[in-house]
């Protein structure tokens, strides 16, 4: 059975019909085409999917779609403004913030809703609002530091 669904991702409202059991990542990357938020454990653990949902982190690999019908989400597509890139995804390319790339995403995403939170955040601040994302490359050190290049500290 199909339900009906509508999403606003990245300023733009999407209908869509949709199984129960789809998740939200699912619609992200395989009917949007947006394929920056990742499948990573599919467990809500290793933060590669996460997407700002109603302007908070969500794990999208675990949140139902139809949960969040009527929902805003924002993805790491939709945080620059066209050519220009985000003040974080810029002080991530700056610092070196980023190896391989696949857990970049995420983490911007859970840095924007931090800078939010916490506009000047302190370094445990910062572990516990980032702690939800891994990065196998280890580049958490780069990664606090273009946090704090993005906030002006």
């Amino acid at each position: 059975m199909k339900h009906s669904v509508t999403l606003r991702v990245n300023g733009r409202e999407h209908r869509l019909e949709l199984e129960a059991r789809t998740t939200l990542l699912e619609v992200v990357r395989e009917y949007l085409g947006l394929t920056g938020a990742k499948a990573g454990c599919d467990l809500q653990v290793c933060g590669a999917c996460t997407v700002l949902l109603n302007g908070k982190p969500a794990s999208a690999c675990s949140a139902l779609a139809v949960d969040a019908d009527g929902a805003e989400v924002l993805t790491i597509e939709g945080l620059g403004d066209g050519a220009a890139l985000h003040p974080l995804q810029e002080a991530f390319m700056e610092c070196g913030a980023l190896q391989c790339g696949y857990c970049t995403p995420g983490f911007i995403l859970a840095a924007k809703f931090l800078l939010e939170v916490c506009p000047h955040p302190t370094e445990e601040e910062m572990r516990r609002y980032l702690g939800g994302n891994l990065c196998r490359c280890g580049c958490y050190m780069e990664i606090r530091e273009a946090v704090k290049k993005a906030a002006g500290l």
